[in-house]
């Protein structure tokens, strides 16, 4: 369906893309795993439409194929569904699903026919919050994906290229996806799919191609390699253990206490005390409650009430919470600004003299931050925005350390980061931990919690349970607790 020869794609001194060689075949799901900033997303966008490769050829069905833009990609047949969100806030759930291709009556915008082909493809997520005539804007991230799913979905593509398309749906969402691509394949068509979930490669992926530093590293069916073996050609090396291990038991100390959290229509008197040294976890479904748990409730930090005026973000700065939002792009990070900047803009104080920022001092503490984190950036003056997802995450992470937060909220810290970055990550949360900070993670990936916690507590439906030792827990249990099954 699809062949790619020796595509090569460079952003200045940057190499994206350097020597990619790929084969899509029609009825086959071909995974496509790698760290983040291997090539994956900017290799989608060449085929897509949305980059020209720099060398390099591409055929599709035996032709020339190199199309001049997005559009011209989706009139050969080719759906891209994007890591990052790209919808349209201003427009309806059916608009954004049929955008570019909206049916008209008479030269008019058919808004039934519109209405009826949204509710078409919206129906077998079967999702309550998603209805065609509904604005996307304040739409949770689960449903927004879904809609950025049905809108490769209906363009009824002969190649759909679905990157990092379950990073923010529930398990249900998920099993109705996958159930949808093994219709796709059943239609003959070539599905190509990024993912950072190894399990998901395992239930979805006919074939594989492994993608390091811009390169094909190795490809073939997705049976002939195990785990660890894939592992080893996204980073180069051997990745025994994937958690690290904790130097430190938790102390006595507690640092933050939270009584009677109620969060109308969400959180329903939820009460939780984490130790220093303390890495609870905070498991549930999708909508259960478990974000805005983070965001609110009477605390007390350090054995100091936080008072009412510090519930402003800058209030909590200095109470010693550091927060790290599920949606880096969005609420996480200022995009436009430098590496530097988004690290040290909570705590101002060790980069300024008398109110002015020192430039140099800033750099400085910017490059020792990219040097612990292992971040993959030129420069601590380049903007966020021209990062791996994996590495503006780092940024994010790197943020609460610089700020010195002895209480570490994270909400899905690793959401769409590559196996790679997570061990990095892991590394500095443990390396938090260990230094005597507490930290809660909210996190729908059960291995994520199960290999990083000493403790858990499970979400349902607005309730949570008594956070118990990590040994007191299993997979089943927790998925009994989340759905509301007895114990």
């Amino acid at each position: 369906m699809l062949t790619l020869t020796d595509i090569r794609k460079h952003f200045g001194a940057t190499r994206a893309l350097d020597g990619v060689t790929l084969e899509i075949r029609p009825g086959r799901v071909h995974a496509l795993v790698g760290e983040n900033g291997a090539g994956k997303s900017t290799l989608m966008n060449v085929i897509a439409g949305g980059l020209r490769a720099d060398a390099g050829t591409m055929t599709m069905g035996g032709a020339a194929y190199q199309p001049d833009g997005p559009l011209e990609a989706r009139v050969a047949g080719v759906a891209l569904i994007h890591q990052e969100l790209s919808l349209c806030d201003h427009l309806t759930v059916a608009e954004n699903i049929l955008l570019g291709r909206e049916p008209r009556r008479a030269g008019r915008y058919d808004r039934v026919a519109a209405r009826a082909e949204a509710a078409r493809v919206l129906e077998p997520f079967h999702h309550p919050e998603l209805h065609p005539d509904r604005g996307v804007t304040g739409l949770p991230i689960a449903a927004r994906q879904v809609v950025e799913i049905c809108r490769a979905i209906s363009a009824d593509a002969r190649v759909v290229l679905m990157d990092e398309p379950t990073s923010s749906l529930p398990r249900e969402d998920v099993e109705r996806l996958f159930t949808l691509i093994g219709r796709l394949r059943s239609q003959g068509v070539a599905v190509v799919y990024i993912s950072h979930f190894l399990e998901e490669v395992r239930a979805i992926a006919d074939d594989l191609t492994v993608l390091r530093d811009g390169r094909t590293v190795w490809t073939g069916t997705a049976d002939a390699l195990t785990d660890p073996q894939i592992i080893s050609h996204m980073v180069g090396r051997d990745v025994a253990e994937l958690f690290p291990v904790r130097r430190q038991a938790p102390g006595d100390a507690v640092r933050l206490q939270a009584d009677g959290v109620e969060v109308e229509g969400r959180v329903r008197e939820a009460s939780l005390q984490v130790r220093a040294g303390e890495v609870l976890g905070i498991a549930g479904l999708v909508g259960a409650g478990r974000t805005e748990l983070l965001r609110r409730g009477r605390l007390a930090v350090n054995g100091r009430p936080v008072a009412i005026e510090a519930k402003t973000p800058w209030g909590r700065l200095e109470a010693g919470l550091g927060y790290l939002s599920e949606d880096r792009k969005g609420e996480g990070l200022t995009l436009q600004m430098s590496l530097a900047d988004n690290l040290t803009c909570t705590r101002y104080a060790t980069v300024s003299k008398h109110g002015v920022i020192d430039g140099r001092a800033q750099r400085g503490q910017g490059q020792r931050w990219l040097e612990r984190l292992k971040v993959k950036a030129r420069t601590p003056v380049q903007a966020v925005r021209t990062l791996s997802g994996g590495n503006q995450q780092k940024i994010a992470l790197g943020r609460l350390l610089h700020q010195e937060a002895t209480v570490w909220l994270l909400d899905e810290p690793t959401r769409g980061v590559d196996v790679g970055s997570k061990v990095h990550l892991y590394e500095a949360i443990a390396e938090a931990a260990d230094a005597g900070c507490a930290v809660i993670i909210v996190s729908s990936y059960l291995p994520e919690l199960f290999g990083l916690c000493t403790s858990l507590a499970v979400m349902s439906r607005g309730q949570l349970t008594p956070s118990a030792p990590l040994a007191d827990w299993t997979p089943e249990s927790v998925m009994a607790a989340a759905i509301g099954a007895p114990q």
